[in-house]
């Protein structure tokens, strides 16, 4: 064997070696802020990955699952009230208004900031008081920068979990960059990806329009009622763990310290139970499966969108299961309700032939996974825009919930259920989705104890995070250009001005000594 050949495995197997050095058992500090049942469910399985790789993980949730080998929870569901069952015209109405909405989102946020920094625990915690002495803190960013306070007084690097597409209005201060509107859209516009002139013009007006809107609010707020972390230089995180993927959120540009993990909160099926597998079983033209979340609640449904949604249904040859709670006047028979399905396990099943949805994040990736065609009734917040990227993907139809009518409904379910069209782009489109090199779960892991090995990964941050706004936006050195092209102009001008001056008084001469 030649010496070459010696040469190169040695340093083939000295490369695999320091690849990937190992870290040891973290402690880490969760913070859930958001008490919607959603938003959990995406930083449960970001703490699952964690513990099952040997981290240690103390959380403050109001949704608790109860302790297991290396988790421990701090209860806070009577601090925070979970967000469950909410009047859906309520929330189109108030949610529908962006001022009302990000007013109410910034105040609920910095609310519960308070909550959690009061609770006797975290005070202990931050006060250094307890035996347990954490590595690392994970936490949720809504509306607020408030949640970094704790990381911030431990001195410890933050990975922040961000459960919805990445906020436009927060990416400025998390990543230091904000997204261009003339090809990426607002989280809360209606459509995916901006296309023609109007959209592009309301979408840079309503990213302007947030971003006062936040800007605004929180100085309200700490004037009005200034707390602790408004007097402190709050530290960024090191990663985003974002639960977007490219396939259902258009391509754009990211920092390298935001790594998406879309899809983290799918699970491996279960056995269904066995009065609604029978059901399943027994649509020989398939099943339907209809839901607005845990959130809305849809017996709270205007009675003229629920007549037309009965009456509709009725008319198909599918079977439906109906998320519904309490008792269905006049229900259809050939429709089942529950007040709960297992949903990830009824969408994989392969006689489900179309989901009706609201929208939210976590069923659309549900969808996706199984590549089950939808029919979105987006409510509020990011939900218009998700739907239209599945719109765009050519597996879902877009309707507007309170003017809906039986003939429109129909029409829409008939044409899903139909063509193949749709069945078959929602293929594609989970086989896109499912082709990538490694799992979410294993992606939180990698990039968690990436943070932890390089205390904190600063290398990963952009430099625009230094920067002041008008720095970002070369303010300073467009005005500097501007005063270098005037001073430059009136030098010309005034050294025009005076040759001028100069020949036309020495032909004024000439020609006064001619005469």
């Amino acid at each position: 064997m030649s010496s070459f050949v010696i040469v190169l495995i040695v340093f083939s197997a000295f490369s695999t070696q320091i690849q990937w050095t190992p870290v040891g058992a973290a402690n880490i500090l969760a913070v859930e802020t958001v008490s919607g049942k959603s938003h959990w469910n995406v930083m449960r399985s970001v703490l699952r990955a964690l513990t099952e790789s040997g981290h240690t993980v103390t959380v403050f949730t109001p949704f608790v699952d109860g302790d297991r080998d290396g988790y421990m929870e701090v209860d806070m569901s009577e601090q925070m009230v979970p967000i469950v069952g909410v009047n859906v015209t309520y929330l189109m109405e108030t949610f529908g208004k962006k001022r009302l909405l990000l007013s109410l989102i910034a105040n609920v946020t910095r609310a519960d900031c308070n909550k959690i920094h009061e609770h006797r625990l975290m005070v202990d915690i931050m006060n250094g008081a307890t035996e347990r002495k954490f590595d690392l803190v994970i936490t949720e960013p809504f509306m607020s920068e408030c949640v970094a306070y704790v990381a911030t007084v431990l001195s410890v690097p933050m990975v922040y979990v961000v459960p919805t597409p990445i906020s436009t209005f927060l990416e400025r201060p998390l990543t230091g960059h904000i997204p261009n509107p003339g090809a990426i859209s607002h989280v809360l516009s209606s459509r995916g990806i901006p296309r023609t002139f109007t959209e592009r013009f309301a979408n840079a007006m309503l990213t302007v329009y947030c971003t006062i809107l936040i800007w605004y609010a929180e100085r309200q707020h700490q004037m009005d009622d200034p707390r602790p972390y408004d007097a402190v230089d709050l530290i960024k995180p090191s990663v985003i763990l974002s639960n977007t993927h490219f396939i259902t959120e258009p391509s754009r540009p990211l920092t390298p310290d935001v790594v998406e993990i879309g899809g983290i909160h799918l699970t491996p099926p279960e056995p269904i139970p066995k009065d609604i597998l029978e059901f399943i079983e027994d649509a020989p033209q398939g099943v339907i499966y209809f839901t607005f979340g845990s959130v809305v609640s849809m017996s709270t449904l205007p009675e003229n969108v629920q007549i037309a949604f009965r009456d509709a249904l009725a008319s198909v040859p599918q079977k439906v299961l109906w998320k519904y709670e309490g008792e269905m006047e006049d229900k259809p028979k050939n429709v089942m309700t529950r007040k709960w399905f297992p949903q990830r396990d009824i969408l994989l099943h392969p006689n489900v032939k179309l989901f009706i949805s609201h929208g939210g994040i976590s069923g659309v990736y549900e969808a996706v996974d199984a590549g089950v065609p939808v029919i979105g009734f987006p409510v509020f917040f990011d939900q218009p825009r998700n739907i239209d990227n599945l719109v765009d993907a050519g597996m879902a139809i877009c309707m507007d919930l309170l003017s809906v009518t039986k003939e429109k409904f129909l029409n829409a379910v008939l044409e899903i259920v139909n063509n193949d069209r749709y069945q078959k782009n929602a293929k594609i489109v989970s086989e896109l989705f499912k082709d990538r090199p490694m799992s979410p779960a294993k992606s939180v892991v990698y990039w968690t104890e990436y943070v932890l090995r390089y205390n904190g990964a600063a290398h990963l941050k952009s430099q625009a995070l230094n920067l002041k706004w008008y720095q970002y936006f070369l303010v300073d050195v467009i005005s500097a250009f501007l005063f270098i092209t005037f001073i430059f102009f009136f030098i010309i001008y005034f050294g025009l001005k005076m040759v001028f001056k100069y020949i036309f008084k020495y032909f004024y001469i000439v020609k006064a000594k001619r005469e």
